[in-house]
């Protein structure tokens, strides 16, 4: 018998770079590199409805097959993974279930899907990113519920290697899926704003990432608007990122999803020496200190986005002071 089966989406065959494909694969590494490859079974659940559908037959190869099953499901995988696990359970009340939180959504999702509660407090654990989450849940009624923050394989940059901006243009980047909800559109006209206020380049904007599938029309006619100094710069491999990252000032993170867990985009460029332009959300203070490894804004208030960055404009020497802070909190 195999020590641990591990459900979530690998996209075997295909190219992902999205929080959950990195995490997923991360995840399963580590317990290779601790069991083996021989006692830990991937079950991939990419094909969204159509591995819904092959829910059962694929939990219940596991529990046959596994001590311990590991789900890592999105929010709609929830709903059907987690109530099939707890089913199985009972059936096979010996193996250890057990939950990887990708992000930092669940404690919000289970106000509307209160049933889930129950079946959710019967896991051996739930491996929630941050104390906010944990504290969250715990508020609930959960015993179950562990730290276990976000992480990548990285090779940290070094001291002598940090870049250092003294000159206009000040890049900035992001580095995340581009989508609306992660705020694209609004660094940009942030930007944009500032740099005709100015009536000079103050700062550029490359947009890393791969392009949402049903948001690429949108993404690009916004980029067929914008000035040369915003562009497109593709999809960089995770293991990649430091050598991309280190190049700029700042890495700007100006999600409008209020509960992100730790994002992987923030270890990315703690890496690689570069501070965060982002807004607050729920998690902020759990992994961002304000004028220690970034600077943030109010949540979802694009008047506060801007005049943050007014501000950074007027104190380059304090976020290049930064960098050695990004490294040592990574």
């Amino acid at each position: 018998m195999k020590k641990v089966a591990i459900i979530g989406h690998f996209g075997f065959g295909y190219e992902y770079y999205d929080g959950q494909t990195i995490k997923t694969k991360i995840v399963c590494e580590e317990l290779e590199n601790e069991y083996g490859s021989h006692n830990v079974l991937k079950i991939d659940t990419h094909g969204s409805l159509k591995s819904l559908l092959k829910a059962p037959f694929l939990i219940f190869k596991a529990f046959i097959k596994c001590k311990n099953v590991i789900m890592l499901p999105a929010h709609n995988g929830l709903r059907v993974y987690g109530r099939l696990m707890y089913f199985f359970k009972k059936i096979f009340p010996s193996r250890g279930i057990h939950y990887v939180v990708i992000g930092g959504w669940l404690s919000s999702f289970l106000d509307s899907h209160k049933k889930l509660n129950k079946k959710l407090k019967k896991f051996n654990g739930i491996y929630v990113e941050t104390n906010t989450m944990k504290k969250s849940l715990i508020d609930k009624g959960f015993e179950n519920i562990y730290v276990m923050p976000n992480c990548k394989y990285l090779e940290v940059l070094n001291v002598n290697d940090l870049h250092y901006f003294t000159d206009k243009p000040y890049k900035l980047c992001t580095f995340s899926r581009v989508m609306k909800e992660k705020g694209i559109e609004d660094i940009i006209k942030c930007i944009v704003q500032i740099n005709n206020d100015f009536n000079d380049v103050i700062f550029s904007l490359d947009i890393y990432g791969q392009i949402d599938e049903n948001q690429k029309e949108w993404f690009e006619q916004l980029m067929s608007e914008q000035p040369n100094y915003i562009a497109y710069k593709g999809v960089v491999p995770y293991t990649e990122s430091v050598n991309v990252l280190k190049n700029y000032f700042l890495l700007a993170f100006p999600t409008k999803f209020y509960t992100e867990g730790i994002p992987g985009t923030i270890i990315d460029s703690f890496a690689s020496g570069v501070p965060v332009f982002s807004s607050r959300w729920e998690s902020f203070y759990d992994i961002l200190k304000d004028n220690f490894t970034g600077v943030g804004y109010n949540f979802n208030d694009n008047i506060d986005m801007r005049q943050k960055m007014i501000y950074i404009y007027e104190n380059i020497e304090l976020i290049n002071s930064l960098k050695i802070n990004c490294l040592e909190q990574s």
